[in-house]
């Protein structure tokens, strides 16, 4: 007789470009209990920084999904996007497992994978903007369209979201996340 294993959540981290999702995944991992990261593929180069991700070229990524390894994969901003069937096996007894997701697909994972939170992060314009313009990987056009952008709602159909303000300490942003998940996984 096989036991069967509860497998927790998945929590996607949506948000625009610099309000620091990657940096709110990360301590979270380390503050919550049982939350496990999801590391994407991406057609950026492996030295373009940011967060911890698989870097893959065009034709490597065409063959991934061709050979149907990804359970989600997108494109946005000029890249190719993916997320490993992987995350089934790190669901299994964990507390949820948080990925970094396009909203575009936010309503294809929530039917996909069942067990589903939005973690909606958000910031004040002028934080965005500052911490765009620090990383130094878009120029001043791409700045203000990424800002243009960060705007944009999430898709009506989603059931459980909780936004998340992240335009101040980091620790802020953490203590508000963990205390919206928490009803959540009781």
């Amino acid at each position: 007789m096989s036991v069967s294993v509860k497998k927790g959540p998945v929590i996607a981290v949506v948000g625009p470009s610099g309000v620091g999702k990657d940096s709110l995944m990360s301590a979270l991992a380390v503050s919550g209990p049982q939350l496990r990261l999801m590391r994407r593929v991406i057609t950026r180069a492996p030295e373009a920084g940011g967060e911890n991700y698989q870097a893959v070229s065009e034709a490597e990524f065409s063959a991934l999904a061709g050979n149907s390894v990804f359970s989600l994969h997108w494109r946005a901003h000029g890249l190719h996007y993916g997320i490993s069937r992987d995350i089934e096996s790190l669901r299994e007894g964990a507390g949820g497992v948080l990925v970094n997701l396009s909203r575009a697909v936010l309503l294809e994972a929530q039917k996909k994978f069942g067990d589903f939170i939005v973690l909606s992060v958000t910031a004040r314009p002028e934080v965005l903007a500052d911490r765009l313009a620090s990383r130094g990987r878009e120029d001043r056009d791409e700045v203000q369209r990424r800002l243009a952008r960060a705007v944009s709602p999430l898709p009506t159909g989603l059931n459980r979201v909780h936004q998340i303000d992240n335009s101040g300490s980091l620790s802020a942003a953490v203590n508000a996340a963990l205390a919206a998940l928490q009803p959540e996984r009781a």
